[in-house]
This record gives structure tokens, sequence and C-alpha cells, in this order.
């Protein structure tokens, strides 16, 4: 009996070593694929066949951006694609690929009274929720979504600083909340609000427009600007994701039967 329990407490002991080995990738990513639920769906398959653990940051693009400027990750998960290209150049990445992408939607209280609905294109609908009068919540964080947003302000030729415009700085989750609770519109990624949507009081009101595509891309930070990196994980969990194994993963993701995510990255 005292060799089995001496055995067992080395087995514990060896399998606590091993797990404070384990090599920790340091990932930061978009609030949109952690809200939805999509890395807890397919990061443990991914840890499970590397034996690596990711540890995740959500926080909007830009501040992901500048977390991989700064060396504080190793890999990026975001969807900015002007942003993603000066990261690149700026020579901050080593390696970049698409990997997934979905759509931008316009959502609002559901007796619309900017008349979103029926809007020619997602300028037009920005352009029509001013001349309403109507309340919008903006995420304010610097994010894909919030830079999208201010895009699409800018082409509608409206102030995004205007007063009745709340930025609440927060992430689309929260976000999505507030607007609820203000029976006001906001902008929103489409895989967040088809998971928190039946939650909610507020209505999908407009969708479909090219210039609501919103893709997402990932980076591996670059060794030679920042050498401390984990480039090799880094690899590693670029080349899952983007191959078949991480690319069937995202495509099997589904809440209530839908599908959020499309995949980019193979066939």
């Amino acid at each position: 009996m005292r060799r089995i329990l001496m055995l067992a407490a080395i087995f514990l002991l060896a399998a606590t070593a091993f797990a404070a080995d384990a090599v920790h990738l340091r990932l930061a990513t978009t609030t949109s694929t952690v809200d939805t639920g999509l890395l807890d769906a397919i990061l443990p398959q991914f840890e499970h066949k590397t034996g690596l653990k990711v540890d995740v940051i959500s926080v909007g693009t830009g501040k992901a951006l500048k977390l991989g400027e700064n060396g504080d990750v190793d890999v990026l998960l975001v969807h900015d694609r002007p942003a993603e290209d000066a990261f690149m150049k700026d020579g901050f990445g080593s390696v970049r690929r698409d990997v997934m992408h979905n759509e931008f939607v316009i959502v609002g209280p559901a007796d619309d009274p900017a008349r979103v609905r029926e809007a020619a294109g997602a300028v037009d609908a920005f352009a029509r929720i001013v001349k309403a009068g109507a309340a919008f919540v903006s995420r304010g964080d610097d994010s894909g979504t919030h830079r999208r947003e201010i895009q699409l302000w800018k082409a509608a030729g409206v102030n995004p600083d205007a007063k009745w415009r709340l930025a609440v700085g927060q992430g689309m989750g929260a976000t999505l909340r507030i607007a609820d609770e203000k029976k006001a519109y906001c902008f929103s990624d489409d895989a967040t609000f088809a998971k928190l949507g039946p939650q909610l009081a507020l209505k999908r009101l407009f969708g479909g427009d090219k210039a609501l595509f919103n893709s997402y891309g990932v980076i591996a930070v670059s060794p030679a600007r920042r050498p401390h990196v984990r480039a090799a994980a880094a690899m590693q969990f670029i080349e899952w994701l983007t191959g078949p194994e991480g690319q069937s993963a995202v495509r099997d993701f589904k809440i209530n039967g839908k599908a959020l995510f499309t995949p980019d990255a193979t066939p």
C-alpha cells in the first residue's frame, strides 16, 4: 500500500512539473472571439494536439496590436486589415494569414425610429440615425469594430464625436447591453450579436452591405523586433489555425445551428 502511495505521489509531482514546464503562448485577440465562445470551443483542440497552453488577452484590435508592438504577446488574432498591413509593414509582424470572416451589422430598437431597415446601404443607415436624432451607443475603444464604425460615420458626412453618440469604451458584449438598456442603435459584429441577441430586446436591423465585410487575420509577432517572443509556438498556432483542423473547428462552431464565422484559409 505504501509503495502504491509513493508511486502515486511521484506521478502527481511529475504531472505537476510537466504542467509547470508547458510553454504558454500569449494570444491577444479581439473581444468577439471571446464573447462568442469561439476560443473556448477551439483552443482546447489546439492545446491537446500540441501540449502548448494559450493565455488569452481579450481587448480591442487597436490595443492588441499595441501589445504586439511592445512584445507583450506572441501572436495576434485581430480584425482591422489596414492596421494589420501597417503592423506588418513596420516590421512588428513576421507572418500574417487570413483566418475567417463574418460581417458587421447595425442593431437597434424593434420600432426602428430611424427606419434603418429601409436603408439603401450602410452609409445611408448611419445617415438615417443622425437625421432621426436617435440614440447611438459606440464601443469607443479603438477596436476593429469601432474603427469601422468611425469610417462609416465619416462616409456619411457625420462628425463621429458629436454629443448624441455615447462612446462607452467597452467590449462588444458590454456595449450591446448598454445599448439595449438605452434603447439605442449600435454597430456590432454579427457573431457577438448572434450570441447575445436572444438575451436582448435589440433587433438586427441591417446587414449584407459589402462595406460591412469583417475579416480576421492571425499575426506572429516578429522575433527580429522582439527577440523574447515565443516565435516557434506562435507559428505552431498559426499553422494549426489556418490548417485543415483549425479551419474545420472554425467552420463547425455554431450557436443555435448558425455558423458564426466562415473560414478563409482553406477551401
